[in-house]
């Protein structure tokens, strides 16, 4: 379902600390704008098959959100190639793919049709999400007046009401009160359950290993293991210890 081969990502940062754009603009025509490169993610190779609840464990600077935007088709890679076959649902951020002008039930229109839904489905759905939401007071109010809980809780609503084929979760189920985290992870469940593939990435060990069959773990950009989550876990929790 998804295949990364040999997938490498660099960035160039400039090396001068830039304080204008007139003054980027004059070392770029002059050529005296100097970069230096930056490997995010350096021959990541592995598949995900469908189904699997897999979990992606790493310090800051890992590689992992990158990983995921690549997986998402965000972000292209430098090298190697990338295969997903399915839809995706990515909540890689709270907020991302949300106006904040709008309302929050124009907000589920625009955020379903980001993720490639038509209006005539989320017309259907509509209702179910604004239900697991808890937010019916709130759904005619602005966006850019929700706490970030009230953001996590539509996204999240969104996002596994349409039963994406592949889900992709980057930390957002520790956000919310306690109420909401343990509904959410009830809908992961029934999510899992009903076939659906995920990709889960938490710094919480005890959720990755509750919830997934397998862990990827990234250090400084590179594949350090692939395999049983117990296994994978424990030796990056060892790691954490030296």
């Amino acid at each position: 379902m998804i295949e990364l081969n040999n997938v490498s990502m660099k960035f160039r940062m400039a090396n001068d600390r830039i304080m204008s754009l007139k003054e980027f603009m004059v070392k770029k025509i002059t050529g005296k704008l100097e970069y230096k490169e930056f490997v995010a993610l350096k021959d990541v190779t592995f598949s995900i098959k469908q189904g699997e609840v897999v979990g992606i464990v790493g310090g800051n600077g890992a590689g992992k959100s990158t990983l995921l935007k690549i997986i998402s088709g965000i972000l292209s890679p430098t090298q190697g190639s990338v295969r997903v076959n399915g839809s995706i649902a990515p909540m890689l951020e709270l907020g991302a793919g949300f106006d904040s002008d709008l309302t929050a039930k124009e907000n589920v229109f625009l955020n379903g049709a980001v993720l490639g839904y038509s209006k005539e489905y989320l017309n259907g759905k509509y209702d179910e999400i604004v239900e697991f939401s808890e937010l019916e007071e709130f759904m005619d109010v602005p966006i850019r007046n929700f706490s970030s809980g009230m953001t996590m809780r539509l996204a999240f609503s969104i996002a596994t009401l349409v039963n994406p084929d592949i889900l992709i979760v980057d930390e957002i189920l520790s956000v919310g009160d306690a109420h909401f985290q343990k509904k959410s992870s009830r809908r992961m469940h029934e999510l899992i359950n009903g076939g659906a593939t995920v990709i889960l990435v938490s710094h919480s060990i005890e959720q990755i290993r509750e919830m997934c069959s397998k862990v990827i773990w990234l250090e400084r950009g590179v594949l350090k293991m692939v395999g049983n989550t117990d296994e994978v876990c424990n030796a990056y929790m060892s790691s954490m210890k030296d």
